[in-house]
């Protein structure tokens, strides 16, 4: 083997590992788009001028609500923005003046939660009120413990066809800001694993 192939050999194995490769602008932002209704969030419903139609309302196990006048309506997997179309459709069949102007608000988000599992001080299933990246699902965990490989960390995330894919995340490369593009936030459901 010529000297400089030995050179080059050593130098290559004192770099550590290589860093990860992944496209992470693939990855969806929620915190980009309207928030998405969940099970167990609570919605305060307001129907201006029509206080006998206002309520405040917790998303059902069955991902429906209920309203006054209207009966049970599907909250779970729409917007604030659909759900409050939808009721101001529906209300047009009662109400005949045009003042039924609708408006929804999430006061409580309880379906955004995630898991944080393997070498980390206090493994679980956390919730929060907003989405949290990466960084602060292990923060929340109590760090990483002394056992931890943290550069072969990964996120389980679910598709829509119920199988599971992992996204590579290299912590070290993260929480050093050398690669901020990978401190991705989370789904609900996902599941953070660090070996």
């Amino acid at each position: 083997m010529p000297k400089w192939s030995f050179i080059a050999l050593l130098i290559l194995a004192g770099c550590g590992a290589a860093p990860v490769v992944y496209d992470y602008s693939r990855e969806p932002d929620p915190r980009k788009s309207e928030y998405v209704i969940g099970v167990s969030d609570h919605l305060a419903i307001k129907v201006w001028k029509n206080g006998d139609l206002s309520t405040d309302a917790i998303v059902r196990p069955d991902g429906t609500i209920t309203l006054p006048l209207l009966g049970d309506l599907r909250a779970a997997g729409r917007t604030p923005t659909e759900l409050k179309e939808q009721v101001q459709k529906l209300l047009a069949n009662y109400i005949r003046d045009e003042s039924a102007v609708v408006t929804i608000a999430v006061t409580g988000v309880n379906s955004y939660s995630f898991t944080v599992s393997g070498n980390v001080e206090h493994p679980g299933v956390f919730s929060s009120p907003k989405y949290v990246t990466v960084l602060e699902a292990i923060q929340l965990a109590g760090g990483l413990n002394r056992y931890a490989s943290p550069g072969k960390t990964q996120i389980f995330r679910l598709t829509k066809n119920g199988s599971a894919r992992v996204i590579p995340i290299d912590y070290d490369a993260v929480q050093s800001g050398r690669q901020p593009d990978a401190n991705i936030a989370l789904l609900a459901g996902d599941r953070v694993f660090v070996p």
